[in-house]
């Protein structure tokens, strides 16, 4: 177990779903039943959490935005909310340009009808306390009372909770996850879906990664025109941060190398150590620009409708979603499995899917999130010397 925990987590992943595909091919159908089984109980075990995950860490998310260090937190939390709005927008947009040219709903259709439907041996319900969207209201009708009142013993009851979830996840949901998505796998190899599947994630990381970088350059040419410094000369600046942040997936075990290359860019020491360890924990964008093309792909891959209004209210909420995001591996993700849920109609295998894909690209996305906290940090100081 100790050996599991050294293996990355995407590496555990990228392996799970190629012995999903090669074991899938050559087992009975018995044992993939097996493998059935424990996702089935796992799904519910899923679906269980996911309002306590939404609860755990919106309220208190809230509740700390809420109350915070007034002007300067207001405005920095804004400004990373609407670039993670506007990244999932710009990624809705490319997606549904790009990817009918790479996805044929049609042979996706005819697999689907052709697939024979592994049924596990058994499975347990465990019904959720309550659905995704009494979580959220109850998120923020908590989060803000906390905030209004300053209650201080709620906000530490809900802060100890968060604490309770975000363990959770990385204790419970992250460890099983490989073995989760490589019984997906095994089941669609058994039945004939996956090499499809796999060579649409193959083209769609791609395309992913070049949204990176263009947003990169978007986000950096807006802050230089309000900053007045050359967009792509404070980027190239910002770039030991990036690759920190490859290697690491971590924004947080970034925050030293963005700090000390956000203020080389010209921002104050003042500015720079308040914006920047906000950012590593609110400000999302590329995560959000993952989690909204794999979408895309995954509903064009069933033939499911991809309607503007629909993903605008998903983009919104995935927005505030994002910034309760936990900093563990894939916890963005995790975060946002509730909206796509509530929102999308995704099921448990395409929440799956969903999870394979997203921590395939974790680094990326990772490195693109601290990248823009640079840019941010930017608009941040010069608001606040023309002040």
């Amino acid at each position: 177990m100790k050996i599991l925990k050294r293996i990355p987590l995407l590496v555990r992943v990228i392996i799970a779903i190629i012995l999903g595909v090669l074991l899938g091919n050559v087992l009975p159908q018995w044992s993939v039943r097996l493998f059935v089984t424990f996702n089935s109980v796992f799904s519910n075990f899923l679906s269980f959490l996911i309002p306590l995950i939404i609860v755990g860490l919106v309220t208190p998310a809230i509740a700390d935005i809420g109350k915070g260090a007034g002007k300067l937190l207001l405005i920095t939390a804004l400004i990373a909310y609407g670039d993670t709005v506007f990244s999932g927008l710009f990624s809705y947009a490319t997606s549904i340009s790009v990817f009918p040219h790479l996805i044929d709903p049609a042979a996706a259709a005819q697999i689907a009808a052709d697939e024979a439907k592994i049924e596990p041996f058994f499975t347990i319900n465990i019904p959720p306390l309550m659905d995704v969207m009494s979580a959220l209201v109850l998120s923020f009708a908590m989060g803000l009372g906390i905030a209004h009142f300053g209650s201080e013993s709620l906000k530490r009851g809900f802060g100890e909770f968060r604490d309770i979830v975000a363990k959770t996840i990385e204790v419970a949901l992250i460890p099983l996850l490989p073995l989760y998505i490589m019984g997906i796998f095994m089941s669609m190899a058994h039945t004939g879906q996956a090499w499809h599947i796999v060579k649409v994630f193959i083209s769609i990381i791609g395309i992913i990664f070049a949204m990176h970088i263009i947003l990169l350059v978007v986000q950096y040419c807006i802050a230089g025109a309000i900053a007045r410094r050359n967009p792509f000369k404070a980027l190239m600046t910002m770039l030991p941060a990036y690759f920190t942040a490859l290697g690491t997936s971590s924004s947080a075990a970034t925050i030293p190398v963005t700090l000390k290359q956000t203020q080389l860019n010209g921002v104050r020491e003042g500015i720079a150590g308040f914006v920047v360890p906000l950012c590593a924990t609110i400000h999302l964008s590329g995560s959000a620009m993952k989690i909204t093309a794999c979408a895309v792909a995954l509903l064009l891959m069933q033939g499911a409708p991809i309607e503007f209004g629909t993903f605008v209210g998903f983009i919104m909420m995935l927005g505030v979603m994002m910034v309760a995001a936990p900093g563990v591996p894939g916890g963005a993700i995790m975060a946002a499995l509730g909206v796509l849920q509530s929102i999308l109609g995704f099921n448990a295998e395409q929440q799956a899917m969903m999870i394979a894909l997203y921590i395939t690209m974790d680094s990326f996305g990772t490195a693109c999130n601290v990248t823009g906290d640079g840019a941010i940090a930017l608009i941040v100081n010069s608001i606040q010397e023309k002040e």
